[in-house]
Order: structure tokens, then C-alpha cells, then sequence
């Protein structure tokens, strides 16, 4: 079944209202974020997408794809389930090396070029981690950076899922811009829990959860892309001097004030 969109259908808060987003649709291509204070339900709603929710949930949320209710055989069967979901809390319990581990998850997918698509993953994944990941290194082994890293780009590359859930990346210390700029090269529904705000004005729309519930579907204007624009800058000088950090420098005013010329904030 090929995916063309997939439709989020209201349900209720947690005080038993209505949500004030009835309904809202999300087209192949598109980025949207989720946002809203801790607590406030994020979560919840990534979850109902992952499950296909048909109004068994508590949120009594419906998922539609291509305007029909999910066929029995996407939710059971591994192979055909098209959503991927980076969650905060994930582990390895396998401890297969990465390039083995990739192996086989190619093979099992069909791959037609395994080392090609190895390779292309890897790639993917260390430009969106400072430390870069190897083949021989033990699955257990790697960061929780490293490994949301790797998830991702498997997810994008090998497992190819159309429809992709990340919550909250930002809290990796993954490169977030990067990431952005190398999801939106794939065709797919990206769908962002996030407290970033570049990730949100880089959505192409937010959604905003108060109480467990939709309460507005914003689109991104221009004004708020430019603000972005703005909002990299200092980004950039947060990650100059995280860099600095790592790399055992002493940092002074003197120096701030000049990185802060030099990246012209």
C-alpha cells in the first residue's frame, strides 16, 4: 500500500473536552512538530500515530491513511508497519557489531547492494554525531547520541519507513540542524516532538498540546523561517563553544566576545 498522507482525527483531553484541532493532515514530505511544556501530552500523540489509533485509545484519537482506517495487516505484521519511532529511551540488548548489525537488517530487507547501503547509512549517521560511529563497535557501546544517530539513519535509509517519529532529538546532542537539512532530501512524513526552536520554525507546521490535548495547527510564515535564520546564529556560537568544551579549552570573555564577531550574531 502506498502511503500518500495520513490524517490525525481529534479525540479529548485529559479534562474530558473536545480537542480544538478536529483534524489535520500530513502529505508526504511534509515536517511537522509537535510542541508544548513537559507533561502536556507530546508523547501521548506520537504514540497514538505509532499504534494507528481507532478510537481505543485513551485520547479516543483516530489515524487515518489515504482517508481509509488502517488495514489489520499494517499494525501485526512487522514487515508492511510504515511508521518508525525514535523514542527518548532507546537501548541496545544486542551487542553485534554496527556494520553486523546493519548487515542484517539490509539482508532482511532485501537490499540489493548491502555494503553500498551499509555504507550510506553510516555516512548519514555520523554527520549528525560529533563521535563518529565504526562497523566494529559494539551496539551496547555507543552513546545515546550515537545511537539515536544510527536509529535515525537506518529508519531513513535501510528500513526506508515513510512515515518517521523522532522525540525529542535535541536531547542527544544530536546536530539538529543537520539533521533537518539532510531529512528533507527523503520524500517522508517526519513528525518532531520538540522544545527546540529552530526545529519548530523549520516544520513546515506545529502543532501545540496543552492538557493533553490539540489545541492549534500553526503553519510556518516567512517571517518565522527568517527568524530561524536568526535563531541559527546563536545556535552557532552555542556549538562553537560546546566544541571548545570538549576540546579542553579555557574559555574566557575575551573569547566569547571575539567568536561572537567572527560568527557575526
Amino acid at each position: 500500500m502506498e502511503i500518500e498522507k495520513i490524517t490525525i482525527i481529534g479525540g479529548y483531553g485529559k479534562d474530558g473536552e473536545k480537542e480544538k484541532v478536529d483534524r489535520f493532515e500530513l502529505k508526504m514530505g511534509d515536517i511537522i512538530s509537535i510542541v508544548g511544556p513537559t507533561g502536556c501530552g507530546k508523547t501521548t500523540l506520537i504514540n497514538d500515530i505509532e499504534l494507528f489509533a481507532n478510537n481505543n485509545t485513551p485520547s479516543r484519537r483516530v489515524i487515518l491513511i489515504n482517508d481509509q482506517p488502517i488495514p489489520e495487516d499494517f499494525s501485526f505484521d512487522p514487515k508492511k508497519h510504515p511508521i518508525a519511532l525514535i523514542s527518548q529511551h532507546t537501548n541496545f540488548l544486542s551487542d553485534l557489531p554496527v556494520g553486523e548489525f546493519l548487515k542484517i537488517h539490509a539482508t532482511v530487507r532485501g537490499a540489493d547492494d548491502i555494503e553500498l547501503i551499509i555504507a550510506e547509512t553510516l555516512d548519514f549517521a555520523n554527520q549528525l554525531t560529533g563521535e563518529a560511529i565504526i562497523r566494529e563497535t559494539a551496539m551496547t557501546e555507543l552513546s545515546g547520541g550515537q545511537t539515536r544517530s544510527l536509529l535515525i539513519a537506518d529508519a531513513v535509509i535501510i528500513g526506508n519507513s515513510p512515515i518517521i517519529l523522532l522525540d525529542e532529538i535535541e536531547n542527544a546532542g544530536i546536530n539538529r540542524t543537520k539533521a533537518l537539512e539532510l531529512l528533507k532530501n527523503y520524500k517522508k512524513i517526519f513528525v518532531f516532538v520538540t522544545h527546540d526552536p529552530r526545529i519548530a520554525l523549520l516544520s513546515d507546521f506545529r502543532i501545540v498540546i496543552k492538557a493533553g490535548s490539540m489545541q492549534k495547527l500553526i503553519s510556518t510564515n516567512q517571517e518565522e523561517r527568517l527568524a530561524a535564520g536568526e535563531l541559527k546564529k546563536i545556535d552557532d556560537v552555542v556549538l562553537h563553544f560546546r566544541s571548545l568544551i570538549r576540546a579542553g579549552e579555557v574559555i574566557s570573555e575575551v573569547i566569547l566576545n571575539e567568536s561572537i564577531k567572527t560568527l557575526k550574531v
